[in-house]
């Protein structure tokens, strides 16, 4: 193997380590804090600090739950391949990266950003790795716990604009929280035997009837609506979104009613359709912030 084949590979394993695709998602909605929170000319030296900042802690976040959860990676199918229960990669070598680099986003944010900004990064990475990690073999309240760290980065966006949060920021941290609760629990229901078999005591394992599962995807789906709207109603978004996000809404509604019905066949398509929601939602924000 060539000495460019070794490094693209190697390259390839930090990307996963630090799942690369996540930490996109991450940085999507912390952009769509900065700029709700930014006045009418965006600081956009500040802007992309901020996102590498808020990129590194990510990334190093992802990397060190791998780190903790190797042993059980490499019981689940879908995960047996990742760089260290592979063997590609050796668990001292992760730990230096995954710390090294949420240390330097941290730094990052603390001294090219605010306080503030590095306290929210801060709370992220602590209650990821040292809450909702271990919960997941312990309760199935760890999806709830889990979905705190997730709603952050809108907050760590808008403390780096603005220095400070606010209302409207925690706004857009309950519409994240309320979004992941279905989005966890339809994948955590198709992964359902692999997370049995590695020990995580997820909903979707305790309740093999899915009954409850689909009960909490209808009632967190329908507490996403109502509380949607609630940006344009305080006026930081416009009608468009308004009409936008009422639009979306009874979309997904719809779709968790009729998925709680058959998650076997559904839970699948209702998980994408809701990356899209979420996608879809955030540019409605972007396209109709109020001026």
């Amino acid at each position: 193997m060539t000495t460019l084949s070794l490094s693209s590979s190697r390259f390839s394993d930090y990307m996963e380590l630090s799942k690369a695709r996540l930490v996109s998602l991450v940085l999507l909605s912390g952009a769509v804090g900065f700029y709700l929170a930014s006045p009418a000319k965006m600081d956009i030296p500040l802007f992309f600090v901020s996102l590498l900042g808020t990129a590194f802690v990510a990334a190093g976040s992802m990397s060190l739950n791998q780190w903790m959860e190797r042993r059980e990676d490499a019981e689940m199918a879908r995960t047996a391949a990742r760089p260290l229960p592979a063997g590609r990669m050796q668990p001292s070598e992760a730990l230096f990266f995954g710390s090294g680099i949420a240390l330097a986003g941290l730094l990052i944010l603390f001294f090219a950003v605010n306080g503030t900004a590095a306290f929210l990064a801060a709370l992220t990475l602590v209650s990821y790795l040292l809450l909702y990690t271990p919960m997941k073999r312990k309760t199935s309240l760890c999806t709830i716990v889990g979905a705190i760290p997730g709603a952050i980065p809108p907050l760590i966006g808008w403390a780096s604009a603005a220095g400070k949060t606010s209302f409207e920021a925690w706004l857009i941290f309950t519409i994240l929280f309320l979004w992941q609760m279905p989005h966890f629990l339809a994948i955590a229901w198709i992964c359902r035997k692999e997370y049995g078999t590695a020990g995580f005591k997820m909903l979707s394992v305790t309740d093999p009837s899915g009954a409850q599962v689909g009960r909490q995807i209808i009632l967190y789906s329908l507490a996403l609506l109502p509380v949607s709207l609630l940006p344009s109603l305080i006026g930081l978004t416009g009608k468009i979104y308004f009409l936008g996000a009422l639009g979306l809404g009874v979309w997904v509604s719809y779709l968790s009613l009729t998925s709680s019905r058959d998650l076997d066949r559904k839970a699948r398509p209702f998980f994408r359709t809701s990356i899209l929601y979420l996608a879809l939602l955030l540019l409605l924000m972007v396209m109709d912030k109020a001026k």
